[in-house]
């Protein structure tokens, strides 16, 4: 059992692409990977999906695995082999000729760009380091005026952040790694380039409930469609990468608390991704602005806090992993955590599922129970429960695999996977000798128990019980 609530996703890659690596990952205090399709191909996934399953067999403990669609990827033409210089206040034109591209002309082939461009948008190019204003358009070309110049060279990327593309999430390519991810039975798809809820819709129409979908927001109008996308969403990723670059970099960290502030209030998963310790890609520690990144994350109570490079290409992916590991349970023994996790709670939904939780979360804390456990089939009584954030450990026991994996990415939840209780007397035995093997409480402890009756029933949760851990869980095998 880790000693904290909030999860550290670790993305694998050339540094980390063997089961010696992912196993050190591991131990430092990953619990869940990221395999990034922008840079794999489906024999690469296979590959390294069976090597987490077999890690996880190893440790004998649930890990999920995410699969990152790559999105479709907007990119200027051939722009030689030395590239142009943009230099500010100079007009620069962007067409559909193949031809390559010149001081004056650049060539982009994307005809959907030019269909919504007008007069005042900005393109930015290069993650934004070339800013274009959009003076003229006549369907064929764009003219523009050099806002910030720098040097374009070829198949850089394209950020259009005023306008809605008339371009779906799912590429080919997206669609061919999907199926290919939801045949190795992974547990979380997040989708790139999402620009409405439309876009979730139609990726878990093609899921099936094979494997929960997690928004990435990072466009602005996924922003302005936050309610709709995360009402559909079983999760959200705020992917701060292209949300820096299509909003202006000062409003990221507000954009950050929304995000997460929405996901917590809703009893979904967020994750808070990208360049949170960049610096270890090439150092064995980080800036202290980096350690106050993640911490700020931890505080808010994020699901869990992402590395990218830092774990797929740097050259430090253990210490980075251990980093992260040891700065989230610094922050979470910090005096002043309790009171802001705390303060962000939110009333629960009138439901009976949701009152139980949150009845649950009371009476642990009032009795200073050793741990909250519950009985969850499909994932989401262990969803309600980690909505409360309580301050008392949470249990999550379940039959099912796939839901023991997902649940292993969302706050506080210790998942360990076990037969259905055959009745309410192995519904406390069970509960209190698990709870005693995995060092959450012992003999004699009180332990609060969720569950739904008739056992085993998917989403009907409808009882709360008081238990004590008797001795027979120290003396059972």
């Amino acid at each position: 059992m880790r000693h904290r609530n909030v999860r550290v996703l670790a993305t694998l890659g050339p540094a980390s692409d063997t089961f010696e690596m992912v196993s050190k990952l591991y131990e430092a205090g990953a619990d869940a990977f990221r395999l990034n399709m922008s840079h794999s191909d489906h024999a690469g996934l296979a590959r390294r999906v069976a090597m987490l399953r077999e890690l996880e067999r190893s440790v004998q403990h649930p890990i999920s695995i995410l699969v990152d669609l790559q999105g479709p990827k907007l990119r200027v033409g051939d722009m030689g082999e030395e590239g142009v210089v943009l230099e500010n206040g100079e007009t620069f034109t962007l067409d559909l000729d193949n031809a390559p591209g010149s001081k004056s002309r650049a060539p982009l082939p994307h005809p959907e760009i030019l269909k919504v461009a007008e007069p005042g948008h900005h393109l930015l190019l290069d993650d934004g380091k070339i800013n274009l204003r959009v003076e003229e358009t006549d369907g064929s070309s764009l003219t523009t005026t050099v806002v910030a110049g720098g040097k374009l060279t070829s198949r850089k990327g394209v950020n259009i952040p005023d306008a809605v593309l008339p371009i779906p999430a799912l590429t080919a390519k997206d669609r061919s790694d999907l199926e290919a991810a939801l045949n190795l039975d992974v547990d979380w798809i997040a989708l790139s380039f999402v620009q409405s809820a439309q876009d979730v819709a139609e990726t878990k129409k093609l899921a099936r409930g094979r494997a929960a979908v997690m928004a990435k927001i990072e466009k602005p109008s996924a922003i302005n469609d936050l309610d709709a996308i995360l009402d559909i969403s079983d999760g959200l990723m705020v992917a701060r990468g292209d949300l820096g670059v299509e909003c202006p970099v000062e409003t990221v960290p507000g954009l950050q608390k929304r995000i997460t502030r929405a996901a917590r209030r809703a009893g979904k998963p967020v994750v808070v991704a990208t360049q949170m310790l960049e610096s270890m890609i090439q150092n064995p520690v980080p800036t202290r602005a980096e350690v106050s990144d993640v911490a700020t994350a931890v505080f808010e109570g994020a699901d869990a806090v992402m590395l990218s490079a830092e774990s797929a290409a740097g050259d430090y992916p253990v210490e980075a992993v251990a980093m992260m590991n040891s700065i989230a349970e610094s922050i979470e023994t910090d005096p002043n955590y309790g009171q802001i996790i705390n303060a962000q709670r939110t009333e629960p939904e009138p439901t009976g599922p949701d009152a139980l939780s949150k009845a649950a979360r009371t009476v642990a804390e009032t009795l200073n129970a050793a741990a909250i456990v519950c009985y969850t089939t499909s994932g989401s009584t262990g969803m309600r429960a980690a909505r409360e954030r309580s301050n008392v450990p949470v249990l999550a026991l379940t039959p099912h695999a796939p839901t023991a994996r997902r649940l292993s990415l969302v706050w506080g939840l210790n998942c360990v996977m076990t037969d259905d209780a055959r009745d309410l007397d192995d519904m406390v035995d069970r509960a209190g000798r698990l709870a005693f093997q995995q060092g959450m409480a012992r003999v004699g402890d009180r332990i609060v128990i969720m569950a739904g009756v008739p056992l085993g029933t998917p989403g009907a949760t409808n009882m709360l019980r008081v238990a004590f851990v008797a001795d027979s869980a120290a003396n059972h095998p």
